[in-house]
């Protein structure tokens, strides 16, 4: 994986070159840290991309590159931005297109959670198997490694029927992301903020701790359709929020929904990940992409 840079392009820009699955050398940041800037959401699309054209022009110096790999949030459809929530100037931006134009190189632009699932699969030495991950923070992410062509808006699976759970940030009704996402518990809690809600269900609020079955439950359904979709096997769960997770209650209720033999057998692994996770899964997926084609 010679001459390959791996991206990530989400709540700031993180940018860094990177040889047999791993980082080389040091992460370039914008901001940098302590360094008063505007943040993405702040900035319009095209400066999105001058910023990351900027960023791999520095980490590289020149060096001939063979691909360059970006993770950025959202709906990306053969280097389309269709939809990004979190970066909504960005929508319909040919990201990868004005990339490889700018850069004069391949260059292959992800969801952020796929990199991050091919990031695990690289640091697991687990690239010839399947890696699924949820990723759980302001909003709810899936990644899928190796990527396969569809949508994969994970964190948008309907997990309940309630017309009440209308939390979700896209207005959509019933969303696993209007339930486990941090804006939608912000939403949901006015009085209290989400490390507020673990900690009063654990000191006994039946409202809270109510809510607490619902967030794993509704966790549980999802992985479930996954399964009934793609098949049985380890689910990594990563992200802010994942240190509110129970692994046994989120198998029992896993359990109760899956009861095909053979789709029985899926575990769940809370694992901690980082920019440089998903700098080397984007990294690790143009490179298959370049070789591919």
């Amino acid at each position: 994986m010679q001459g390959i840079v791996g991206v990530l392009a989400s709540d700031r820009v993180a940018v860094a070159l990177v040889a047999e699955n791993r980082v080389s050398g040091l992460i370039r940041l914008y901001p940098e840290p302590g360094v008063e800037a505007e943040p993405l959401a702040g900035l319009h699309a095209e400066d999105i991309i001058d910023l990351i054209a900027r960023e791999v022009r520095l980490v590289t110096k020149g060096q001939p590159l063979d691909a360059i790999g970006v993770g950025f949030p959202g709906i990306i459809r053969d280097g389309v931005v269709e939809e990004s929530p979190n970066l909504q100037q960005a929508k319909g931006c040919r990201l990868q297109e004005r990339l490889a134009a700018s850069l004069n190189t391949r260059v292959l632009v992800l969801n952020d959670a796929d990199a991050t699932a091919a990031g695990i699969a690289a640091t697991l030495d687990r690239l010839e198997t399947l890696v699924r991950v949820w990723t759980l923070g302001r909003g709810i992410g899936y990644g899928r490694y190796p990527r396969s062509e569809g949508v994969w808006e994970g964190g948008h699976m309907v997990v309940s029927l309630d017309p009440k759970e209308h939390y979700c940030g896209c207005g959509g009704v019933g969303h696993l992301e209007g339930i486990m996402g941090h804006a939608a518990m912000r939403r949901r809690f006015l009085d209290l903020e989400p490390d507020e809600v673990f900690s009063s269900a654990e000191a006994g609020d039946a409202r809270c701790a109510a809510f607490v079955k619902l967030w794993h439950r509704s966790l549980a359904a999802a992985t479930a359709n996954s399964i009934h979709l793609d098949g049985p096997g380890k689910f990594f769960i990563s992200g802010q929020s994942a240190r509110f997770v129970d692994v046994p209650l989120l198998s029992q209720y896993l359990q109760e929904m899956v009861k095909m033999s053979s789709l029985q057998g899926s575990l769940f692994e809370v694992i901690t990940t980082s920019e440089e996770t998903a700098i080397v899964g984007a990294a690790v997926n143009a490179g298959r992409a370049r070789s591919a084609a």
